[in-house]
């Protein structure tokens, strides 16, 4: 029952993380196409929809996972998979909202909406040598070893290494890039090859990706045996899906479920309950909503 205990404190803290009252928010999970993790001070958790971020925070997607992420100004953060991106400051006040977003490892893209445009900001974004400095605009971008790439989709970008001059990047669809620590000249990138990269970074239909809000849950297993169930908790945890213990009353007895919340519909249900049959000992996994 202690360790029931210690799960059910972890869920009421990442409640908390998901709902802070009326503190100020800098940044929320909206979505997530598993797996993905969230690093904190020096503890490692499955990224949750509503979850809150906070400077410091390291996100970790896996092979084939997405997460999006909006800021308390109204903007949108994407990363692609196996990716990791460091939330190194966010401060949002009335006046002003300060962010500094270090991208250490693959695709992202960072889309300002038409009402978050009118704030007054501060944000800039580094992939590994190269800083972007954002003035009102939707980009792509991609850290990779020795291969940095910052695409202006609309609006307008300043760009550049440090020792070096800023670019500025006011034409749809140019691109920086930077190859073994040499910056290239600015090139012009065909629309087919943006929508490419754009798929890198884009949460997928059909892939059991869980929203904020989402209705429908998936039923993993049902144990009597309170260890049988935390294992397989544990193990999902560990492999970045946000598992959840549920006591349920069965007659005269506790019988305690593993299921996974948040997803938007029926559709993305069966896709997650599909993906994770046959793994970790689930043997029929159940939709539910």
């Amino acid at each position: 029952m202690k360790a029931l205990l210690q799960r059910f404190i972890l869920s009421v803290a990442l409640l908390a993380a998901c709902c802070p009252g009326f503190a100020q928010i800098a940044a929320t999970v909206e979505g997530v196409q598993m797996p993905a993790w969230v690093e904190r001070n020096g503890v490692r958790q499955p990224i949750v929809p509503g979850m809150e971020l906070r400077a410091g925070d390291q996100v970790v997607s896996g092979a084939d996972a997405r997460v999006l992420v909006r800021l308390a100004e109204g903007s949108i953060v994407k990363l692609g998979e196996n990716g990791q991106l460091r939330f190194t400051e966010l401060s949002p006040t009335r006046e002003l909202f300060k962010a500094a977003l270090n991208v250490l490892e693959g695709a992202f893209r960072f889309t300002t909406e038409l009402a978050a445009k009118n704030r007054k900001r501060e944000v800039t974004v580094r992939a590994a040598q190269v800083t972007a400095g954002i003035r009102g605009t939707d980009f792509w971008g991609r850290s990779r070893k020795d291969n940095e790439i910052v695409c202006l989709i609309e609006g307008e970008l300043e760009v550049g290494a440090e020792g070096e001059q800023a670019i500025t990047m006011n034409q749809p669809l140019q691109f920086y890039r930077r190859i073994e620590g040499k910056t290239q000249p600015v090139g012009v990138v065909e629309k087919k090859q943006l929508d490419q990269w754009a798929a890198e970074t884009d949460v997928q239909p059909g892939k059991g990706a869980a929203r904020r809000g989402g209705r429908f849950s998936v039923l993993l297993a049902a144990a009597e045996e309170q260890n049988s169930a935390l294992a397989l908790y544990d193990e999902l945890r560990n492999a970045g899906y946000p598992a959840e213990l549920w006591p349920v009353k069965q007659a005269d007895k506790l019988v305690y479920v593993v299921r996974i919340r948040q997803l938007p519909s029926r559709a993305e249900a069966s896709a997650l309950a599909g993906k994770l049959r046959g793994k970790f000992g689930i043997a029929e996994p159940k939709v539910s909503g």
